[in-house]
């Protein structure tokens, strides 16, 4: 695929179509840098339906990516057959429609010219053969400060049992606010089939102004619905959720539902098993996410297929053409996956028999009969290797590894341990060691993760196992306000509650210390994100227990959050999550450079939507103008992840150079 035949199919108007240019990134010597930094060989992979092919998408030189195809019946050899090498935009998964051609997803950052950022998508087709594509989203009518950003979702593979028609979510955007009607076919979220070889497009659902997202069986048939509530034009974070009692009927709210005679507070639908007729998804349960199922037959009485009292159970796992849910997941000290399918968990069983190390074992893809399944097993040592098993004839066989530059490279165990916080509580986390060491007098990292709303897992990590290969310890805390632990342990965020959040992660450092891993002259702090945060914000609270501070897309000002998010229909919503009161004060580092003795170095892309490049820009001007040691580094045209080998790349030597100097070396 040409750039030319991509910004057409992405359909951007000029005036916010960029090209991609170099990012202010150096010359790289760094191996370890270059080899960690590098994106994965496999970001995403699909099984043909006859299981005889294999889609997947791998990095490209700096911000690109290459949709390539293997064919499993031949000779295994792998062809490019589309790319986005001069686009700003992400190729972000391809699934097979039928075995001659794949539905695909980009996505990107366009620019106003009021200079605010809005996030897009679109859908398309690429033919494995010819390359050739065409574009499934809505066209839609650009004009002035409008943007159609939604280019929809695929709701089913086989409509009604036949590959290449499938069903998509489709946004329409009106032409002109002057031209907007007051029915629901003006503007909104439908859902239309398209036959995939010739573009046809046929209605299944009318616009609804204020849909959300819709769900459907495997045979895209349209049974749920889920509307925003808005005051004003913003969101209230509320939903209502509709159901279709049968395919065909009219839709009825799906509400007053009860688990055991007991009322249900909310319920987070996710997937629709038409087989049993009923929807499946997330409920609150005892102070903990769980998995439940209701009927669609209007008896609104569900059951918990999953819940747990120590962590959240978190995702579904679904496989096949129809995406059909064959278990749950959850993470306690390691991720663990509990089928509903007792035919999957044996399968299961065998194989985390037969493969060594006792990896995380994912089943990313499935031919239409479900006798080849597509795997992915990983470990905290192991990046991943990409497995195809054939249920007949009970053979395992490696296809592709996840990140073939870090072949054959000694990684740092992560051991899941617990620390205690200063009033006590113990605080699980992960620590890292070199390779070989012995875990004693070692430069240490604290790596506090983003969020907050999140947690670290065990399992790979290519920024931690870069700062292992140059020889330091990494310690991951699970923080109060992390996500996954449940509802007291999240609290009231890591923002309004920043004080109990960066407490245990600067305990972190003080528990390395202790225990005689880190030299006290040798500790320093890494974040990403919100991570990037806490590692400024730990200065504020002990400005001398971190001997090196590193940000990248940090958060610096609870103000700008706020502010940020004005032009944006969550932006009540981004209020409530932050708050009022003093603690914006407080909690903002950007307010509190006076206080800073670390060195700092700071990183962040142009195009960052999660959190503004602003908050590093002025960050770096208030530790200038107290006096601090600071440098910054920022990369044009990057959004949240840095999404390019060579900025990632540039980026871990400079913080591995950074830490060495600040540190006075290892």
């Amino acid at each position: 695929m040409t750039p030319a035949a991509l910004a057409r199919v992405l359909m951007l108007a000029s005036s916010v179509l960029a090209i991609c240019g170099s990012a202010a990134a150096q010359e790289v010597t760094d191996e370890a840098a270059i080899r960690f930094g590098a994106r994965e060989t496999v970001l995403h992979i699909s099984l043909s339906p006859s299981g005889k092919q294999i889609a997947f998408i791998s990095a490209g030189p700096q911000h690109s990516e290459i949709i390539n195809v293997m064919d499993l019946s031949g000779d295994g050899v792998v062809r490019p057959v589309a790319a986005n090498t001069e686009i700003i935009a992400d190729l972000d998964w391809c699934n097979w429609a039928n075995d001659q051609q794949l539905v695909c997803q980009a996505s990107g950052m366009a620019k106003r010219g009021d200079g605010v950022l809005l996030p897009y998508d679109r859908l398309f087709s690429v033919d494995v053969q010819t390359g050739a594509n065409k574009e499934l989203s809505k066209r839609q009518t650009y004009f002035a400060q409008r943007v159609a950003q939604n280019g929809g979702d695929v709701l089913a593979l086989d409509v009604g049992g036949e590959q290449g028609r499938i069903l998509i979510s489709s946004e329409a955007v009106p032409a002109s606010d002057a031209g907007r009607r007051a029915d629901s076919r003006a503007e909104g979220l439908g859902v239309e089939i398209v036959d995939i070889a010739t573009g046809k497009r046929s209605p299944r659902e009318r616009y609804d102004p204020l849909g959300r997202f819709y769900l459907a069986d495997g045979s895209g048939n349209v049974r749920v619905k889920v509307r925003n509530r808005m005051d004003g034009g913003r969101l209230t974070g509320e939903f209502d959720t509709l159901y279709r009692p049968s395919q065909d009927g009219s839709w009825e709210p799906l509400e007053d539902l009860t688990i055991d005679a007991a009322p249900l507070p909310s319920f987070s639908p996710v997937a629709v098993d038409s087989g049993r007729n009923v929807v499946i998804g997330f409920i609150t349960k005892d102070g903990y996410d769980a998995i439940a199922e209701f009927p669609l037959d209007g008896t609104k009485a569900g059951k918990v297929l999953m819940s747990r009292n120590d962590v959240d159970v978190d995702a579904l796992i679904r496989i096949g053409r129809q995406r059909r849910v064959v278990g749950a997941s959850y993470a306690t000290e390691k991720r663990e996956i509990a089928y509903f399918d007792p035919a999957l968990a044996k399968v299961a069983r065998s194989l985390g028999k037969a493969l060594p190390d006792q990896p995380l074992i994912n089943i990313v893809g499935a031919s239409a009969d479900e006798r080849a399944l597509l795997l992915i097993a990983s470990s905290d040592t192991q990046p991943g290797m990409v497995y195809l098993f054939d249920q007949t004839a009970r053979t395992l066989e490696p296809v592709l590894p996840v990140r073939k530059e870090l072949g054959g490279r000694a990684m740092g165990q992560m051991r899941p341990i617990s620390y205690p916080a200063k009033d006590g509580t113990m605080i699980p986390a992960y620590l890292t060691l070199p390779p070989g060491s012995d875990g004693k007098g070692l430069p240490a990292i604290v790596m506090p993760h983003g969020g907050p709303s999140a947690r670290d897992e065990w399992g790979f990590d290519w920024l931690v196992q870069y700062f292992v290969a140059k020889g330091y310890a990494v310690l991951q805390p699970n923080y109060r306000g992390s996500a996954g632990y449940g509802e007291n342990w999240y609290g009231r965020n890591g923002f309004k509650a920043w004080e109990v959040a960066i407490g245990d992660v600067n305990d972190a450092g003080r528990w390395l210390v202790s225990e005689g891993i880190a030299k006290p002259d040798k500790l320093a702090i890494v974040g990403w994100s919100y991570g990037g945060y806490a590692a400024l914000q730990s200065q504020v609270l002990d400005p001398n227990l971190f001997k090196a501070v590193a940000a990248i897309a940090p958060v610096t000002d609870l103000g700008f959050l706020t502010q940020d998010a004005q032009a944006y229909t969550n932006s009540r919503l981004v209020k409530q999550f932050i708050g009022a009161g003093p603690h914006i004060e407080a909690g903002s580092p950007r307010r509190q450079a006076a206080r800073f003795a670390a060195p700092v170095a700071l990183y962040h892309g142009t195009l960052d939507l999660n959190v503004a490049v602003r908050h590093s820009q002025e960050m770096a001007k208030a530790l200038k103008a107290a006096g601090k040691n600071v440098t910054y580094h920022e990369y044009k045209d990057m959004q949240h992840g840095l999404d390019d080998s060579t900025v990632r790349a540039s980026m871990l030597a400079d913080i591995g150079k950074f830490l060495d100097t600040a540190m006075g070396g290892k």
